[in-house]
C-alpha cells in the first residue's frame, strides 16, 4: 500500500499546478490577442495643425485642426531641457524605467486614500495621461483601468521619446491651445526651446486644470499653482533656492498672444497647392518678412483709403522667394487685403521697356550710346506720346531708357517685333495676358498694353540679374530647380544693368553721390494707363525686389505713379536687406565699351522706320505651307531639306519667325527658305511693316 506521500498524494497538487499554468497561458494569449485586435489609436496626435515655416523652421502661419484647435507638434529635443526635467520630476519621476504604470505611486495613492478617506495624490503616469489625451473619455474608475491598459500597450509599442512627444503635442493649455509649442507661442510669444524657470513651471501645471489656471483670467490661481511647482522643484533639487526665489518674482503673462501670422498670402497659396501636407518649408526669412510687413502697414498711411501694395523679394543666386507681402493689410476689407496682389494680372506700364531694349542690343540694332529720336512719330495708325506730353529730341539710348521715354521704346519694339517678344516670353514661362479687345501682340505692349503679374515681372528682372537666364521662382524646398532658359545674352543684360544702375534716383531718395558707401541698385519704374498701377522693380548683385502699389479693384489713383509712389518704397526695402558682398561683374564677351564715335557706323544712329499708311493695305496671309498640314522634307545625311515659306499681301519688308525665333533679317521678298533642325510641330509667323501678323501651325516630318 502506498503511503500518503506516494503517487496518489502528489497527483492533486501537480494537477493544480498544471491548471494554473494553463490558465496563465490562456490569459497571456488572450491579452496578446486583445492587444493585437484593439491597439491604442494615436490618430489624434497625428492630426496636427498645418504649419508654414520659414527657412529656419520658425513658424510663419498655422491652420487650426477640426474644432478650431491649435495643435502644434513638439518633440523632446525641441523643448527646453529644464522644462522636461521639471515636468517629469513633478508628474512622473520614474517615467524612464516604469512599463507605463508606476507600482510605487499606485501603492502610495491607495494608502493615502485608505488613510484619509479621500484622494490625496494621483498615480497617473505621463504614459497614462497620454493615453487619456489620445482617447478622451469621462473620468471614472472604469476609465482609469482603461488608461492603465492603454498605457501598457503604448509602452509596448513606442519608445519613451515617442510617448513624450504625444504628450507634448496633445496636453491642453487653456482655450483652444494644445501642445507645449502652441502654449509657449500663445502665453510667452516664443518657441518652447528656451524657457525661464517660471515659464517652465507654468507650462508644467497648466494641463492639470487648463480652464481654472489660465493666467489671463485667473492670475492668482495661476501664480499659486506655478509657485507650488517651483517650491517642489526646490525640494527635489531641480532648482536652487535662489532660482526658486527669482522665478517667483517673475510676472505672469497678462494676456494671450495671437499665433504667428506672417506671409499669410503665401501660406494660403502653399496650403492650397498641397492640402495634405502638414508642414510647408518655405525660403522666407522671418526677420525680413516681419520688417517688410511693418513697412507696408506704415506706408499704407500715406496712400489713399482703398489702395494697397505688394512686395516680393527674391534671392538672385537660387531664385528663392525670401519675403512675400501680398497686401499691405490682410484684414483690411476696404483695401481687399485678402487678395494676393503678387499674383494679380495688371498692366506693367513701362516695366517691360528694359526687355525691349535688351532684344535691341542682342539684334545689334542699338548700343547704349546709339543716338535715337524722341519726336512725335506715327507707327502706322498708332501714335504714342510721352508721359508728360513733352519730347526730348535726339538723345542716347541710355538716356531714353533712364528717362523711360515712350517714342524711342516703341521705335525699337517696332523693329524687334511684338509677336516675337510675346512668343519668347511664353517660351521661358512668362506668358503675357491679352484682353479680349486686343488678343494679338502689338506695339502698345511696351507701354503696358498687356497683362502680367508682379511674380512674372520679378522673375524677369531676376533673369536680368542672372545674365538673361529665366526660370520659375522657388517658394519651398520641394519646388524644382530647373536650369534657366536663355532670353537675353549676358552682354545685353550687362548693358541694361549699367543703364538702370546709373539712373537718377527719386526725389526723396539720397543720390549715390551723397552717400559714403552707395549701394548700386539697378531699377526701373512703371505706371499703367490711368494711374491704376505703380511699379518699381530693382536688383543688386544678391536680391531682386518688386513693388506694386494701387487699388485692387483697378480704379485709378490720380497723382500716384511709379517714380513718386513705388520707387521710394523700393529703396526703403533695400535698406532693410543686408548689403551685397558681391563685387561688380566684369563685362562679358560681346560688350562694346566704346564711345559713340568709336561705334560701327550702323550703331551710331537708330533710324526709325517711316510710318506706313494702313488704309487699303492688302491683308497679310501665308500661302505655303498650308496651315495644319504635314510637310515631308526628306534630306541627306540626316539633315532635313529646306522649307519654302510664302506669304501674300502685307507691306514689305516682311519679318519671319519660327517658334518665336526670327529668321535672319527682314526680307523684301514674300518667299524665304527655312532649314528645320528636326521633326515636330512648328509655328510659323509673318509680320509686315503695317503691323499685320499671320501665323500657321504645321508638322515637319522626314517622310518614308
Amino acid at each position: 500500500m502506498k503511503s500518503p506521500g506516494g503517487w496518489f498524494g502528489t497527483a492533486r497538487p501537480r494537477w493544480r499546478i498544471s491548471r494554473w499554468v494553463m490558465a496563465l497561458l490562456v490569459a497571456s494569449t488572450s491579452v496578446l490577442l486583445l492587444d493585437r485586435w484593439f491597439p491604442p489609436s494615436v490618430d489624434r496626435a497625428r492630426q496636427i495643425s498645418v504649419r508654414v515655416v520659414d527657412a529656419h523652421d520658425r513658424l510663419l502661419r498655422g491652420f487650426t485642426v477640426a474644432g478650431g484647435v491649435w495643435r502644434l507638434p513638439a518633440r523632446p529635443e525641441e523643448v527646453d531641457p529644464l522644462y522636461l526635467r521639471m515636468l517629469l520630476a513633478y508628474e512622473d519621476r520614474r517615467f524612464a524605467i516604469h512599463p507605463g504604470l508606476d507600482p510605487l505611486a499606485i501603492v502610495r495613492a491607495l494608502g493615502q486614500w485608505l488613510w484619509h478617506g479621500q484622494v490625496v495624490s494621483g498615480a497617473s503616469t505621463v504614459t497614462m495621461q497620454t493615453a487619456r489625451l489620445l482617447e478622451p473619455h469621462p473620468r471614472n474608475l472604469a476609465s482609469k483601468f482603461r488608461e492603465m491598459l492603454r498605457a501598457l500597450q503604448l509602452e509596448r509599442r513606442y519608445e519613451k521619446d515617442e510617448i513624450l512627444s504625444f504628450y507634448l503635442t496633445l496636453a491642453p493649455y487653456g482655450g483652444n491651445l494644445e501642445g507645449v509649442r502652441a502654449a509657449a507661442l500663445a502665453w510667452f510669444g516664443k518657441e518652447p526651446s528656451r524657457l525661464t524657470a517660471a515659464e517652465a513651471a507654468l507650462l508644467v501645471v497648466l494641463p492639470q486644470a487648463p480652464s481654472r489656471l489660465r493666467p489671463d483670467r485667473f492670475p492668482e490661481r495661476a501664480r499659486m499653482a506655478r509657485d507650488k511647482v517651483l517650491r517642489r522643484m526646490g525640494e527635489l533639487g531641480v532648482l536652487s533656492a535662489r532660482q526658486v526665489a527669482e522665478a517667483r518674482q517673475e510676472a505672469l503673462p497678462g494676456h494671450r498672444r495671437q499665433p504667428p501670422f506672417l506671409a499669410p498670402h503665401l501660406a494660403g497659396r502653399l496650403h492650397a497647392i498641397q492640402p495634405a501636407a502638414t508642414v510647408h518649408r518655405s525660403f522666407i526669412n522671418r526677420d525680413w518678412q516681419e520688417k517688410l510687413e511693418t513697412l507696408a502697414r506704415q506706408q499704407q498711411t500715406v496712400l489713399e483709403a482703398n489702395s494697397s501694395m505688394a512686395i516680393l523679394v527674391v534671392s538672385n543666386r537660387n531664385r528663392q522667394v525670401v519675403a512675400y507681402v501680398g497686401a499691405s493689410d490682410f484684414f483690411a476689407v476696404r483695401r481687399a487685403g485678402q487678395v494676393d496682389m503678387i499674383r494679380a494680372i495688371r498692366s506693367p506700364g513701362s516695366a517691360l521697356k528694359p526687355l525691349i531694349y535688351g532684344f535691341g542690343f542682342d539684334d545689334l540694332l542699338i548700343h547704349p550710346e546709339t543716338l535715337i529720336e524722341d519726336i512725335p512719330t506715327r507707327f502706322g495708325s498708332y501714335a504714342p506720346s510721352n508721359f508728360h506730353n513733352t519730347y526730348a529730341g535726339q538723345l542716347t539710348v541710355r538716356e531714353a531708357l533712364q528717362q523711360s521715354l515712350n517714342i524711342p521704346a516703341v521705335a525699337v519694339l517696332e523693329q524687334v517685333g511684338p509677336v516675337r517678344v510675346a512668343a519668347r516670353l511664353r517660351e521661358v514661362g512668362l506668358p503675357p495676358h491679352w484682353s479680349a479687345a486686343h488678343p494679338q501682340p502689338g506695339l502698345p505692349l511696351v507701354l503696358g498694353g498687356v497683362g502680367m503679374t508682379l511674380e512674372q515681372l520679378v522673375a524677369l528682372y531676376v533673369g536680368f540679374a542672372n545674365g538673361g537666364s529665366i526660370a520659375p521662382l522657388r517658394f519651398t524646398s520641394g519646388d524644382p530647380d530647373p536650369p534657366g532658359q536663355p532670353l537675353l545674352t549676358a552682354a545685353a543684360c550687362w548693358y541694361l544693368t549699367e543703364i538702370l544702375r546709373t539712373a537718377p534716383t527719386p526725389g526723396d531718395v539720397l543720390t549715390p553721390s551723397s552717400v559714403a558707401q552707395p549701394r548700386p541698385i539697378a531699377y526701373k519704374t512703371g505706371t499703367s494707363y490711368g494711374f491704376r498701377d505703380a511699379w518699381a522693380l530693382g536688383f543688386d548683385a544678391d536680391h531682386t525686389v518688386g513693388i506694386w502699389v494701387g487699388r485692387p479693384d483697378g480704379s485709378p489713383s490720380p497723382g500716384h505713379y511709379g517714380r513718386n509712389t513705388a520707387a521710394p518704397l523700393l529703396f526703403r526695402v533695400f535698406d532693410l536687406l543686408p548689403e551685397s558682398s558681391s563685387r561688380p561683374v566684369a563685362p562679358p564677351p560681346g560688350v562694346l565699351q566704346l564711345s559713340r564715335d568709336q561705334l560701327p557706323e550702323r550703331l551710331r544712329y537708330f533710324r526709325t522706320r517711316p510710318a506706313v499708311e494702313t488704309v487699303g493695305v492688302p491683308p497679310l496671309g501665308i500661302t505655303f505651307p498650308v496651315a495644319g498640314s504635314v510637310v515631308e522634307l526628306p534630306g541627306r545625311d540626316g539633315a532635313l531639306a529646306d522649307l519654302p515659306l510664302v506669304a501674300r499681301g502685307g507691306v514689305t519688308p516682311l519679318r519671319w519667325l519660327v517658334n518665336g525665333q526670327p529668321l535672319a533679317t527682314a526680307s523684301w521678298r514674300r518667299e524665304v527658305f527655312w532649314s528645320p533642325d528636326g521633326e515636330g510641330l512648328a509655328r510659323i509667323t509673318a509680320l509686315d511693316q503695317s503691323g499685320q501678323t499671320a501665323s500657321i501651325d504645321v508638322w515637319i516630318s522626314r517622310g518614308q
